[in-house]
């Protein structure tokens, strides 16, 4: 085996073990600041999140009608030519970008019912 490929598997472990030794690290220091301004952690862990649902509905929403959106653009409005050599993979960035634009949709449309229902229920919390 050569230098680079005994690299990558060491890399990778190495990686992975950085990843959870960050996280479980990040979680330790957070809990400690709870603590610090006198809150339970573990009442924070369990509180309700009601409009999670919601937001991952609006989130594939947006990303399919944007998929869909792409679709009908790339078959339909961006042909260029009928040639037999047309090649439809020019358009591919079409479709990352309509998925992008509609999934940002779907969370903003999700952030501004969001932010209705809480400055509405806000006295009542």
């Amino acid at each position: 085996m050569n230098g680079a490929e005994v690299l990558v598997p060491v890399v990778m472990f190495a990686g992975g073990f950085a990843m959870i030794f960050g996280i479980a690290y990040l979680k330790t220091r957070q809990n400690l600041a709870m603590i610090e301004k006198n809150m339970n952690p573990r009442e924070h862990a369990d509180r309700p999140a009601p409009y999670k649902n919601l937001k991952w509905a609006l989130l594939l929403i947006g990303a399919g009608v944007g998929l869909f959106l792409a679709y009908i653009l790339d078959q339909y409005v961006l042909v260029h030519s009928m040639k037999a050599n047309y090649d439809s993979d020019h358009n591919a960035p079409i479709y990352f970008a309509l998925i992008a634009i509609g999934g940002g949709l779907g969370l903003f449309g999700s952030y501004k019912i969001e932010k209705q229902w809480w400055d509405e229920n806000k006295d009542k919390l």
